[in-house]
Protein backbone atom coordinates (compact mmCIF):
# COMPACT_ATOMS: atom_id res chain seq x y z
CA UNK A 1 0.00 0.00 0.00
CA UNK A 2 3.09 2.37 0.91
CA UNK A 3 4.62 1.51 -2.33
CA UNK A 4 1.26 2.23 -4.24
CA UNK A 5 0.94 5.82 -2.45
CA UNK A 6 4.71 6.43 -3.53
CA UNK A 7 3.84 6.11 -7.34
CA UNK A 8 0.50 8.11 -6.92
CA UNK A 9 3.05 11.06 -5.72
CA UNK A 10 5.54 10.33 -8.26
CA UNK A 11 2.69 10.01 -10.76
CA UNK A 12 1.03 13.30 -10.05
CA UNK A 13 4.23 15.09 -9.59
CA UNK A 14 5.71 14.32 -12.67
CA UNK A 15 2.47 14.80 -14.56
CA UNK A 16 1.88 18.92 -12.28
CA UNK A 17 6.10 19.52 -13.71
CA UNK A 18 5.67 18.48 -17.16
CA UNK A 19 1.92 20.46 -17.59
CA UNK A 20 3.95 23.41 -16.06
CA UNK A 21 6.58 23.64 -18.22
CA UNK A 22 4.74 23.36 -21.82
CA UNK A 23 1.42 24.59 -20.79
CA UNK A 24 1.70 26.68 -17.24
CA UNK A 25 4.86 28.27 -17.29
CA UNK A 26 4.03 30.29 -20.81
CA UNK A 27 0.59 31.32 -19.59
CA UNK A 28 1.57 32.55 -15.87
CA UNK A 29 4.55 34.33 -18.04
CA UNK A 30 1.98 35.82 -20.32
CA UNK A 31 -0.03 37.29 -17.02
CA UNK A 32 3.61 38.31 -15.29
CA UNK A 33 4.53 40.41 -18.19
CA UNK A 34 1.15 42.38 -18.57
CA UNK A 35 1.49 43.30 -15.09
CA UNK A 36 5.49 45.30 -15.74
CA UNK A 37 6.25 48.01 -16.87
CA UNK A 38 8.50 48.56 -19.72
CA UNK A 39 12.04 50.66 -19.57
CA UNK A 40 11.73 53.91 -21.53
CA UNK A 41 14.87 54.62 -23.54
CA UNK A 42 16.99 57.56 -24.02
CA UNK A 43 16.97 58.78 -27.46
CA UNK A 44 19.48 61.43 -26.63
CA UNK A 45 22.89 59.40 -25.83
CA UNK A 46 25.06 59.11 -28.87
CA UNK A 47 25.62 55.59 -30.00
CA UNK A 48 28.52 53.68 -28.92
CA UNK A 49 31.19 52.24 -30.67
CA UNK A 50 30.59 48.48 -31.75
CA UNK A 51 32.76 45.24 -32.72
CA UNK A 52 31.48 42.70 -34.22
CA UNK A 53 32.78 39.01 -33.89
CA UNK A 54 32.23 36.51 -36.61
CA UNK A 55 32.78 33.31 -35.22
CA UNK A 56 34.05 31.01 -38.07
CA UNK A 57 35.44 27.35 -38.59
CA UNK A 58 35.59 26.16 -42.54
CA UNK A 59 32.89 28.92 -43.68
CA UNK A 60 34.29 29.62 -47.00
CA UNK A 61 31.06 29.05 -48.25
CA UNK A 62 29.11 31.39 -46.33
CA UNK A 63 31.75 33.53 -45.30
CA UNK A 64 31.86 36.43 -47.96
CA UNK A 65 27.97 36.91 -48.17
CA UNK A 66 28.32 37.54 -44.22
CA UNK A 67 31.08 40.46 -44.30
CA UNK A 68 29.45 42.08 -47.75
CA UNK A 69 26.20 41.90 -45.33
CA UNK A 70 28.41 43.19 -42.14
CA UNK A 71 29.93 46.45 -44.11
CA UNK A 72 26.21 46.90 -45.42
CA UNK A 73 24.49 47.72 -41.79
CA UNK A 74 23.06 51.08 -41.43
CA UNK A 75 26.00 51.94 -38.85
CA UNK A 76 28.50 54.68 -38.86
CA UNK A 77 31.30 52.85 -40.37
CA UNK A 78 33.47 54.75 -38.35
CA UNK A 79 32.00 53.61 -35.23
CA UNK A 80 32.05 49.70 -36.62
CA UNK A 81 34.84 47.35 -36.26
CA UNK A 82 34.45 43.49 -38.04
CA UNK A 83 36.35 40.71 -36.46
CA UNK A 84 36.53 37.20 -38.08
CA UNK A 85 37.77 34.99 -35.28
CA UNK A 86 38.57 31.74 -37.34
CA UNK A 87 39.38 28.29 -35.21
CA UNK A 88 41.74 26.87 -37.44
CA UNK A 89 40.12 26.95 -40.63
CA UNK A 90 41.20 24.89 -43.45
CA UNK A 91 39.32 25.44 -46.70
CA UNK A 92 40.17 28.69 -47.50
CA UNK A 93 38.33 30.94 -45.19
CA UNK A 94 40.97 33.11 -44.19
CA UNK A 95 42.26 33.47 -47.38
CA UNK A 96 38.50 35.35 -47.86
CA UNK A 97 38.44 37.13 -45.38
CA UNK A 98 41.75 38.70 -45.55
CA UNK A 99 40.12 39.90 -49.69
CA UNK A 100 38.17 42.35 -47.42
CA UNK A 101 41.02 43.36 -44.88
CA UNK A 102 40.70 46.82 -46.64
CA UNK A 103 37.17 47.58 -45.68
CA UNK A 104 37.95 47.85 -41.77
CA UNK A 105 38.06 44.14 -41.69
CA UNK A 106 40.43 42.09 -39.51
CA UNK A 107 41.12 38.19 -39.29
CA UNK A 108 42.45 36.68 -36.17
CA UNK A 109 43.05 33.51 -36.60
CA UNK A 110 43.41 30.67 -33.51
CA UNK A 111 45.89 27.82 -34.12
CA UNK A 112 45.60 25.22 -33.38
CA UNK A 113 41.54 24.50 -33.57
CA UNK A 114 39.91 24.85 -29.74
CA UNK A 115 36.77 25.44 -30.06
CA UNK A 116 34.52 28.66 -30.12
CA UNK A 117 34.74 29.51 -26.70
CA UNK A 118 38.37 29.68 -26.68
CA UNK A 119 38.32 31.21 -30.32
CA UNK A 120 36.57 34.53 -28.36
CA UNK A 121 38.72 34.44 -25.21
CA UNK A 122 41.05 35.18 -28.05
CA UNK A 123 39.25 38.01 -29.88
CA UNK A 124 37.84 40.25 -27.37
CA UNK A 125 41.08 41.65 -26.08
CA UNK A 126 41.95 42.68 -29.21
CA UNK A 127 38.04 44.28 -30.13
CA UNK A 128 38.16 48.01 -29.82
CA UNK A 129 34.40 48.55 -29.47
CA UNK A 130 32.29 49.84 -26.01
CA UNK A 131 29.71 47.28 -27.26
CA UNK A 132 30.30 43.53 -28.62
CA UNK A 133 27.63 41.66 -30.73
CA UNK A 134 28.57 38.37 -31.30
CA UNK A 135 27.25 36.88 -34.53
CA UNK A 136 27.87 33.39 -36.76
CA UNK A 137 29.50 33.32 -40.17
CA UNK A 138 25.84 32.27 -41.54
CA UNK A 139 23.96 34.99 -39.09
CA UNK A 140 23.17 37.49 -42.05
CA UNK A 141 21.45 40.67 -40.34
CA UNK A 142 19.17 43.19 -41.30
CA UNK A 143 20.46 46.51 -42.07
CA UNK A 144 19.52 47.84 -39.04
CA UNK A 145 20.02 45.35 -36.33
CA UNK A 146 23.00 46.36 -34.69
CA UNK A 147 21.23 49.92 -34.30
CA UNK A 148 18.44 47.97 -32.63
CA UNK A 149 20.50 45.71 -30.57
CA UNK A 150 22.72 49.41 -29.15
CA UNK A 151 20.45 51.33 -28.63
CA UNK A 152 19.14 49.35 -24.58
CA UNK A 153 22.74 50.31 -23.77
CA UNK A 154 21.44 53.88 -22.72
CA UNK A 155 19.88 52.00 -20.22
CA UNK A 156 22.97 51.38 -17.36
CA UNK A 157 21.40 48.63 -16.20
CA UNK A 158 21.27 46.59 -19.67
CA UNK A 159 24.08 44.20 -19.68
CA UNK A 160 23.39 42.42 -22.67
CA UNK A 161 21.11 42.29 -25.26
CA UNK A 162 19.46 39.03 -27.51
CA UNK A 163 18.58 39.74 -30.98
CA UNK A 164 15.77 37.92 -33.14
CA UNK A 165 17.24 34.91 -35.20
CA UNK A 166 14.91 33.79 -37.54
CA UNK A 167 15.20 30.90 -40.17
CA UNK A 168 15.60 31.71 -43.76
CA UNK A 169 12.86 30.90 -46.00
CA UNK A 170 14.71 28.24 -48.11
CA UNK A 171 15.87 26.53 -44.94
CA UNK A 172 12.42 25.67 -43.75
CA UNK A 173 11.19 22.78 -46.32
CA UNK A 174 12.41 20.05 -44.36
CA UNK A 175 10.36 18.42 -41.99
CA UNK A 176 13.11 19.15 -39.62
CA UNK A 177 13.41 22.44 -40.05
CA UNK A 178 9.73 23.04 -39.85
CA UNK A 179 9.42 21.61 -36.77
CA UNK A 180 12.65 23.45 -35.05
CA UNK A 181 10.56 26.71 -36.66
CA UNK A 182 7.63 25.76 -34.83
CA UNK A 183 9.75 25.38 -31.46
CA UNK A 184 11.73 28.97 -31.99
CA UNK A 185 8.54 30.93 -32.45
CA UNK A 186 7.11 29.52 -29.05
CA UNK A 187 11.00 30.28 -27.81
CA UNK A 188 10.72 33.64 -29.13
CA UNK A 189 7.33 34.33 -27.33
CA UNK A 190 9.16 33.46 -24.35
CA UNK A 191 11.80 35.77 -24.51
CA UNK A 192 9.75 38.70 -25.54
CA UNK A 193 7.67 37.90 -22.57
CA UNK A 194 10.68 37.39 -20.26
CA UNK A 195 12.41 40.70 -20.86
CA UNK A 196 9.22 42.55 -19.91
CA UNK A 197 8.95 40.66 -16.79
CA UNK A 198 12.21 40.68 -15.80
CA UNK A 199 15.56 39.58 -17.93
CA UNK A 200 15.88 36.84 -21.04
CA UNK A 201 17.18 33.90 -20.14
CA UNK A 202 20.79 33.17 -22.32
CA UNK A 203 21.82 35.03 -25.37
CA UNK A 204 21.85 33.52 -28.95
CA UNK A 205 25.21 32.68 -30.59
CA UNK A 206 23.73 34.07 -34.30
CA UNK A 207 23.43 37.75 -32.79
CA UNK A 208 23.56 38.92 -28.88
CA UNK A 209 25.42 42.02 -27.58
CA UNK A 210 27.22 43.15 -24.08
CA UNK A 211 29.25 45.21 -22.56
CA UNK A 212 32.78 44.80 -23.48
CA UNK A 213 33.63 45.15 -20.02
CA UNK A 214 31.50 42.42 -18.84
CA UNK A 215 32.81 39.89 -21.20
CA UNK A 216 35.11 37.38 -18.55
CA UNK A 217 37.08 35.01 -20.28
CA UNK A 218 35.85 31.11 -20.15
CA UNK A 219 36.98 28.02 -20.55
CA UNK A 220 37.36 26.17 -23.78
CA UNK A 221 34.00 23.52 -22.95
CA UNK A 222 31.99 26.86 -21.60
CA UNK A 223 28.87 27.65 -23.83
CA UNK A 224 29.73 31.59 -24.29
CA UNK A 225 26.02 32.60 -25.24
CA UNK A 226 24.58 30.92 -22.22
CA UNK A 227 27.28 31.49 -19.19
CA UNK A 228 28.53 34.90 -20.19
CA UNK A 229 24.58 36.04 -19.65
CA UNK A 230 24.68 34.64 -16.55
CA UNK A 231 27.90 36.25 -15.38
CA UNK A 232 26.63 39.41 -16.26
CA UNK A 233 22.97 38.93 -14.21
CA UNK A 234 24.89 37.87 -11.18
CA UNK A 235 26.84 41.30 -11.49
CA UNK A 236 23.42 42.89 -10.91
CA UNK A 237 22.44 43.54 -14.96
CA UNK A 238 19.82 42.80 -17.08
CA UNK A 239 19.34 41.24 -20.63
CA UNK A 240 17.15 42.85 -22.50
CA UNK A 241 15.02 41.13 -25.97
CA UNK A 242 15.12 43.30 -29.10
CA UNK A 243 12.70 41.83 -31.76
CA UNK A 244 13.68 44.28 -34.10
CA UNK A 245 17.45 43.06 -33.96
CA UNK A 246 16.39 40.22 -37.30
CA UNK A 247 19.26 38.10 -38.64
CA UNK A 248 18.11 35.20 -40.81
CA UNK A 249 20.64 31.90 -40.61
CA UNK A 250 19.97 28.15 -41.95
CA UNK A 251 18.08 25.61 -39.98
CA UNK A 252 19.52 22.17 -39.60
CA UNK A 253 19.09 20.07 -42.72
CA UNK A 254 17.80 16.90 -40.79
CA UNK A 255 16.66 15.53 -37.35
CA UNK A 256 20.48 13.91 -36.88
CA UNK A 257 22.10 17.24 -37.04
CA UNK A 258 19.54 18.79 -34.59
CA UNK A 259 20.23 16.27 -32.35
CA UNK A 260 23.24 16.57 -32.19
CA UNK A 261 22.89 20.58 -31.53
CA UNK A 262 20.82 20.35 -28.81
CA UNK A 263 22.81 17.53 -26.89
CA UNK A 264 26.03 19.78 -27.08
CA UNK A 265 24.49 23.27 -26.35
CA UNK A 266 21.91 21.73 -23.11
CA UNK A 267 25.19 19.46 -21.59
CA UNK A 268 27.30 22.80 -22.19
CA UNK A 269 24.49 24.98 -20.52
CA UNK A 270 23.33 22.83 -17.48
CA UNK A 271 27.72 22.95 -17.03
CA UNK A 272 27.32 26.53 -16.82
CA UNK A 273 24.75 26.63 -14.11
CA UNK A 274 27.42 24.83 -11.83
CA UNK A 275 29.81 27.18 -12.80
CA UNK A 276 27.98 30.11 -11.80
CA UNK A 277 26.03 28.51 -8.92
CA UNK A 278 24.97 32.47 -7.41
CA UNK A 279 22.18 32.41 -10.13
CA UNK A 280 20.15 29.15 -8.27
CA UNK A 281 19.81 30.97 -5.19
CA UNK A 282 16.42 32.81 -5.69
CA UNK A 283 17.27 35.04 -2.68
CA UNK A 284 19.72 37.11 -5.48
CA UNK A 285 17.56 37.72 -8.05
CA UNK A 286 14.12 36.24 -7.35
CA UNK A 287 12.99 36.97 -11.09
CA UNK A 288 15.60 35.88 -13.11
CA UNK A 289 15.89 32.58 -11.10
CA UNK A 290 11.98 31.68 -11.76
CA UNK A 291 12.58 32.56 -15.05
CA UNK A 292 16.04 30.57 -15.44
CA UNK A 293 14.28 27.36 -13.76
CA UNK A 294 11.30 27.60 -15.25
CA UNK A 295 12.32 28.01 -19.22
CA UNK A 296 15.46 26.01 -18.96
CA UNK A 297 16.21 23.82 -15.99
CA UNK A 298 13.17 22.34 -15.76
CA UNK A 299 12.37 21.43 -19.68
CA UNK A 300 15.99 20.12 -19.79
CA UNK A 301 15.01 17.70 -16.69
CA UNK A 302 11.28 16.79 -18.62
CA UNK A 303 13.06 13.70 -19.62
CA UNK A 304 13.58 12.31 -16.44
CA UNK A 305 9.54 13.22 -14.89
CA UNK A 306 8.59 11.54 -18.69
CA UNK A 307 10.04 8.13 -17.66
CA UNK A 308 8.84 8.43 -14.04
CA UNK A 309 5.59 9.33 -15.26
CA UNK A 310 5.63 6.15 -17.75
CA UNK A 311 6.97 3.63 -14.98
CA UNK A 312 4.29 4.68 -12.40
CA UNK A 313 1.53 4.75 -14.78
CA UNK A 314 3.07 1.13 -15.25
CA UNK A 315 2.98 0.65 -11.59
CA UNK A 316 -0.53 1.28 -11.02
CA UNK A 317 -2.00 0.26 -14.63
CA UNK A 318 -4.61 -2.27 -12.35
CA UNK A 319 -6.27 1.32 -11.71
CA UNK A 320 -8.35 2.90 -14.42
CA UNK A 321 -6.67 6.41 -14.37
CA UNK A 322 -3.24 5.10 -14.55
CA UNK A 323 -3.92 2.46 -17.03
CA UNK A 324 -5.50 5.11 -19.55
CA UNK A 325 -2.37 7.38 -18.59
CA UNK A 326 -0.03 4.41 -19.65
CA UNK A 327 -2.07 4.03 -22.90
CA UNK A 328 -2.20 7.39 -23.76
CA UNK A 329 1.68 7.67 -23.31
CA UNK A 330 1.97 4.62 -25.50
CA UNK A 331 0.01 5.79 -28.23
CA UNK A 332 1.72 9.20 -28.01
CA UNK A 333 5.54 7.43 -27.85
CA UNK A 334 4.34 4.93 -30.59
CA UNK A 335 3.72 7.81 -32.89
CA UNK A 336 6.94 9.29 -32.51
CA UNK A 337 8.12 5.57 -33.09
CA UNK A 338 6.66 5.29 -36.18
CA UNK A 339 7.59 8.62 -37.18
CA UNK A 340 11.35 7.71 -37.10
CA UNK A 341 10.71 4.84 -38.72
CA UNK A 342 8.92 5.72 -41.54
CA UNK A 343 10.20 9.47 -42.35
CA UNK A 344 7.64 11.72 -40.69
CA UNK A 345 7.36 14.37 -43.51
CA UNK A 346 5.86 11.15 -45.29
CA UNK A 347 3.16 10.84 -42.63
CA UNK A 348 2.06 14.05 -41.73
CA UNK A 349 2.57 16.89 -39.36
CA UNK A 350 1.95 15.16 -35.70
CA UNK A 351 4.23 12.32 -36.56
CA UNK A 352 7.51 14.98 -37.31
CA UNK A 353 6.12 17.11 -34.05
CA UNK A 354 5.88 14.42 -31.95
CA UNK A 355 8.65 12.48 -33.36
CA UNK A 356 10.56 16.02 -32.76
CA UNK A 357 9.02 16.69 -29.18
CA UNK A 358 10.67 13.11 -28.05
CA UNK A 359 13.80 13.98 -30.20
CA UNK A 360 14.31 16.76 -28.33
CA UNK A 361 13.47 15.68 -24.87
CA UNK A 362 15.86 12.68 -25.92
CA UNK A 363 19.22 15.34 -26.24
CA UNK A 364 17.90 16.64 -23.12
CA UNK A 365 18.09 13.11 -21.56
CA UNK A 366 21.85 12.63 -23.24
CA UNK A 367 22.88 16.33 -22.63
CA UNK A 368 21.90 16.23 -18.99
CA UNK A 369 23.97 12.75 -18.84
CA UNK A 370 27.09 13.92 -20.38
CA UNK A 371 26.97 16.64 -18.16
CA UNK A 372 26.78 14.89 -14.84
CA UNK A 373 29.72 12.61 -16.62
CA UNK A 374 31.57 15.63 -17.16
CA UNK A 375 31.49 14.55 -21.13
CA UNK A 376 31.83 18.22 -22.33
CA UNK A 377 33.60 19.23 -25.98
CA UNK A 378 34.98 23.07 -27.09
CA UNK A 379 35.13 21.68 -30.26
CA UNK A 380 31.93 22.55 -32.94
CA UNK A 381 30.90 23.08 -36.34
CA UNK A 382 27.80 23.97 -38.00
CA UNK A 383 24.82 22.12 -38.59
CA UNK A 384 25.61 22.47 -42.63
CA UNK A 385 29.07 20.86 -42.34
CA UNK A 386 29.79 17.06 -43.00
CA UNK A 387 32.06 17.27 -40.33
CA UNK A 388 31.02 14.97 -37.32
CA UNK A 389 32.03 16.23 -33.45
CA UNK A 390 32.07 14.74 -30.30
CA UNK A 391 29.00 15.89 -29.02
Amino acid sequence: MEIARIFEFVFWVCAGLLAYVYFGYPVLLTLLARLSEKATLSADVPEPSVTLLVSAFNESQVIAAKLENALALEFPCDQLEILVVSDGSDDGTDEIVQQFSQSKVRLIRQHPRMGKTAGLNLGVPQAKGQVLVFSDANALYQRDAIRHLVRHFSNPKVGYVVGNARYSEKSTESSSAESEGLYWKLETYLKKKESLFGSVVGGDGAIYAIRRELYSPLLPTDINDFLNPLQIIARGYTGVFEPAAVCYEEAAENFSQEYRRKVRIISRSLNALRRIPSVLNPLNNTRHWFLLVSHKLLRWFAPFFMILLLVSSLALSRLPVYRTAALLQAVFYGTALVGWLCKPQKLGKIFSLVFYFCMVNLASLVGCVKCFRGDLSGQWAPPRQKVQIQT
